[in-house]
This record gives structure tokens, sequence and C-alpha cells, in this order.
């Protein structure tokens, strides 16, 4: 018998200090649920957000006596180990271990699933889609994978939302799941947003990188829509429009003008309608949204109009100081097609300024001397091109040191700057000549500690 959110009333978070595992626990919480939780440690602000909901436990680890047969699951996030002394406890017990995207499809089993899916554009794409049914007044759940302005959490649950919109991570489900998270939510409506080969440490290549998606386009259900990057070499691929039973949708980038720093979009009617984010990515993702609401009844008119009130999504292109002649952004690029299609962006958007752009080496494929070559002629637009990473995060992740001749060498790129010492890196971007030029700051990490604003401050003043 299927299981609903009401019926799943007692819940045990297994490493509930994760980004997305302490949000579920926040929106399990609202919704009435008895919750518990541990984590070997739990950063902010997760720390303060689960403490403030009196969710915090009492302590760091580990342990096997919060699993108790009176639980009616327990949840277990990717940051836990396949041998973690509670989950082997849950299974002892016989009780229902669920991973993230198990427990949001059974949440929403009765409801309308649209699973955005790419490796790159997604959580773009879903907090479009998202601002513009809220600015509607539309009912909807979602579980995303950022924090989005005008929303305090990243998952919501309900019980009378007809339609959910999840951003479905490729990456696994957890460590006793190895399938793609987005395998699991069963979409009714499905988006690839672009496929380029990334988390080489599960998807050793490029071929069974790219078969995921494959096996996600196939998923679509008879009377259900994919919805595609048609430009997309990888994408297209994997999306051939092979199930008569299935609507196939490809979309490009929307048509658009740039006018002294600024875009705007040019509708079917002639209109010129005025946006806060530019690049073409982000013309793709506005395109790949506008036919996710299309679908949901929402029609272009209103669309637009949502639309010249979105902001863009945390770290996405987000700017964080704008000056007279020089603007600070910062992005959570750091894969090949990400660093490329960012850094392209923005100087398409100010051609006449210099450009000073920064990649902070941070995840384990970029770190990775198998996958560096990837990064070949991806960083060639920027005037001034700087890469930074911390050697102590190679042995973390246990690879081999990296030289920062073999970066140099791996970019294709002669006079790229490469620095292993965050104040060596601050002391070179202050020493830089900010009249007309910009910095655009590019990373899933934080640069050490980098202190971006007051960066920001001396680059715009």
């Amino acid at each position: 018998m299927a299981t609903t959110p009401a019926s799943l009333q007692r819940l045990h978070l297994i490493a509930v200090g994760g980004s997305i595992m302490h949000n579920l626990a926040l929106a399990l919480h609202r919704r009435g649920a008895q919750v518990t939780g541990s984590d070997d440690e739990i950063f902010e602000p997760a720390k303060s957000r689960l403490a403030a909901a009196g969710l915090l436990p009492a302590q760091e680890g580990w342990f096997p006596e919060k699993i108790t047969a009176d639980l009616d699951a327990v949840i277990v996030g990717m940051h836990a180990r396949a041998d973690n002394p509670e989950l082997l406890r849950a299974q002892e017990l016989g009780l229902r271990v669920y991973s993230f995207p198990e427990f949001i499809y059974e949440a929403s089993r009765d409801k309308q699933r649209i699973v955005i899916g790419g490796s790159h554009g997604k959580t773009s794409i879903t907090s479009l889609i998202l601002h513009v049914l809220r600015y509607h007044k539309r009912k909807f759940d979602y579980a995303v994978g950022a924090q989005l302005e005008g929303f305090d959490l990243m998952v919501q649950l309900t019980e009378d939302a007809p339609i959910i919109i999840i951003e479905g991570d490729e990456y696994l489900s957890s460590p006793i799941d190895r399938r793609p998270k987005f395998h699991l939510y069963q979409h009714h409506i499905g988006v690839i947003s672009g496929i380029s080969w990334d988390h080489i440490n599960v998807f050793p290549t490029e071929e069974f990188y790219r078969e995921q998606f494959r096996i996600f386009a196939d998923m679509t259900p008879k009377a259900g829509t994919l919805i595609y990057d048609r430009d997309d070499e990888q994408v297209q691929l994997v999306t051939v429009p092979s199930n008569p039973d299935v609507t196939y949708i490809g979309y490009g980038p929307h048509e658009n003008v740039i006018r002294q720093g600024k875009t705007f979009l040019i509708t079917k009617k002639d209109e010129e309608v005025p946006i806060q984010v530019f690049g073409e990515h982000n013309l793709r993702n506005i395109s790949a949204a506008k036919e996710v609401c299309r679908q949901l009844g929402i029609r272009g008119k209103d669309f637009y109009e949502a639309l010249a009130t979105f902001k863009g999504a945390a770290r996405r292109l987000e700017l964080v100081r704008e000056g007279a002649d020089s603007v600070v952004y910062k992005d959570f690029a750091h894969a090949p097609s990400k660093l490329k299609a960012t850094a392209g962006a923005f100087k398409k958007q100010y051609p006449k300024r210099k450009l000073v752009a920064c990649l902070e080496l941070h995840t384990f494929s970029s770190l990775n001397p198998a996958f560096l070559p990837q990064y070949a002629h991806t960083f060639d637009t920027p005037d001034v091109a700087v890469v930074y990473f911390n050697p102590h995060v190679l042995e973390h992740k246990r690879l081999p040191a990296l030289p920062p001749e073999a970066v140099q060498a791996a970019f294709q790129r002669p006079d790229l700057q490469v620095f292993t010492d965050s104040k060596q890196l601050a002391a070179f971007l202050h020493e830089q000549d900010w009249q007309n030029a910009n910095l655009l700051m590019m990373s899933s990490g934080t640069f050490d500690g980098l202190d971006l604003v007051n960066l920001a401050t001396e680059v715009t003043k």
C-alpha cells in the first residue's frame, strides 16, 4: 500500500545537516511531522535554522539508539556512508529507508511531477518556473537545490498542491542507492537543459554519463512531455523523438537585444521585455521555463509579466556590487561548459570593459588530473584569467598533488594566473586596475573565505 505524507509522522533523517536534507527536515516539521536527525558535522546556516525549529541534534555524531521500531521511516542523505551505524540499525529493524528522491516521489505520488534535468541550468530553470507560478498565485510544491529569493525553504510538501516542481540532479541518490536522483522522481513533464560530462568519480566516461540522460528521456510516460535544448549535441543523442505517445518540444535561446549592458526579450508581438538576468545560457533557461509554464496553463503574456521581476537564483550570475564603470558578479560555475558559458555571457554583456575572471577548482572532477583536459580553451574569453585551488582540498579528496603548471597546460592558456594561496590571490586582485573593468568570481566554494564584499567595494569605488 502506498504511503502518503500524512501517514509518515515519525521520521528520522540521517545526515540532517546537509543543504537539502535540513530543508527537508524543516519542511516536514512545518507539515506537522515528528522529525529527529543526526549528523557528524553541521555547519551554518543549517545549524541555526535547525536550532530555531527545535530540530538541532543535542550532539554531533551517530547514535543507533535513536533508531527505534516506532519510526515510520528513515531518510538517509548522501553525506552518510553505507556502514553508518544508524543506517545499519534501521536495516536491522526492517524500517523503511528512503533516499531523498525516493521520499520526494513517495510524497508526491498523487501530484503532477515536473522534473528539470541537465548538467547546467537546472537550478535557474526551476527557480524561474517557481517565480512565475508564485507570481500568479498558483498552488505548487517544490524541491530545488539552492536557496531562492522569496522562498524560505528549498523544499515544500503539502497535501493540496496539484503539482510539484523538482530540480532533477543526476548525482547518486544515497550511499546504498547508486541510481541517479532524477531517475526516481518518475516525471510527467521532463526537461533536459544540456549535457556536459561531470562527476568523474561516479560516471568515469562521457558515454556512461550521457546514458543516464537517455534513461531519463526514455522514462517519459505515455501522454508525457519532454522539453529539451535542441541545439545541444549531447542532448540530441538522447532525445530522439522515438515514442509516438510522448510530446517532444525543443527550444533555443529566446530572441533578445542588448542595449547599454541591459538585456530585453523580444516577444512574438515584437514587444520588448526588460529582464534582470543575461547571457545566452539564461536566454535558453528562460525558453525552457516558458515551455514548462505553457504546459501548466500559463499564457505567454502572463509569463513575461512575472519574468520582469525575476532577479535570478542565488550564486547564478549574482550581482555583488555595481559601480559607475565596473561590476562584480559571483557565479556557481565550475564545470567546463558552465565556465565557458558564464565568462562568454559576461563579456558579451559588457564588450567594452576589461574582464577579470577567477575560477576556484573545488570539486572532485575539477581537481582530477584525468578530467582537467576538459577545461582546454574554456577560459579564453576573459582578458585576465585566474585559477585558484587549495592543495589541502586535494589531500582531503585523496587526489594526487596538482602542479600549477599542469593546470596552465590543461587550460591551454599560457598567460593563465594560477594561485594556491587565497591571500596571494586577494593581493593580486587588489592590485588590478579596475577602471572600466569587471570582476567575475566563479566557484562552488568560497575561495577559502576570501572577503568578496570588501573586494567588490574596492573594485567599484
